[in-house]
């Protein structure tokens, strides 16, 4: 590997970017392809599916036999509310590999005798997320049923490129927040962003199990793209 190119994999690592090392087998050559600008290439859809499920490999395509090295960024879980729920999706979303991150304004909730061994903010979204920084190998859910706490946090999500955002509540409660967020100038395409009711339908019933459905539905997206 030339020096600019590891330089160049190295800088992408350090900002969180996405990226992929293609090495045609019968030259050697290489090219480093960005997530971001993988549509453009000759290799967009292998490169696509290989991004989607972390996935290194040859392939072999007719412009030639390319190995394909992804070099993803960390999954994060940026979980709005440190509440009861959050309790349950921690411990499933650690063991899907994500690095969690709790934000909750209320510093009696967001406590590291309930929430051991995980980074917490007890500060407010709109203060602390854009210092941490969402980008598309990051998650968000907002789960205080707080306007107050959830709002700026998905008004920041609906900015970003994060590949899921979910918000707890019931249809009723989805409404009013779709009309904030209207009121705001985001489009029906954009809100449309927001699982909400959040999780899949498994007639989920308490905590655990909405948790199950909530990280089986962010999977999904991760995986699927829908």
């Amino acid at each position: 590997m030339k020096a600019e190119i590891f330089a160049e994999i190295m800088n992408a690592r350090a900002q969180r970017k996405p990226v992929a090392l293609v090495t045609a087998l019968d030259s050697g050559k290489q090219r480093v392809v960005a997530r971001d600008h993988a549509a453009d290439d000759i290799l967009a859809q292998v490169l696509d599916e290989a991004f989607r499920f972390d996935r290194s490999g040859v392939h072999k395509v007719p412009e030639g036999e390319f190995f394909v090295h992804i070099y993803n960024p960390p999954l994060r879980l940026f979980v709005i509310g440190a509440v009861h729920i959050a309790q349950s999706v921690i411990p499933i979303a650690k063991a899907a590999g994500y690095d969690i991150v709790v934000i909750d304004p209320r510093g009696a909730f967001a406590t590291g005798e309930r929430f051991p061994d995980i980074a917490l903010h007890a500060e407010w979204p709109d203060e602390i997320l854009p210092k941490l920084g969402l980008d598309q190998r990051s998650a968000l859910l907002a789960l205080t049923h707080d306007p107050k706490i959830d709002d700026p946090s998905l008004n920041l999500a609906l900015k970003s490129k994060v590949f899921y955002i979910g918000a707890l509540g019931s249809k009723k409660t989805q409404g009013a927040r779709r009309q904030r967020l209207t009121e705001l100038g985001f489009g029906e395409k954009d809100i449309a962003r927001i699982h909400g009711p959040i999780g899949i339908d498994i007639g989920a019933q308490g905590a655990p199990e909405i948790a199950i459905s909530i990280m089986a539905e962010l999977t999904r997206v991760l995986r699927l793209g829908s």
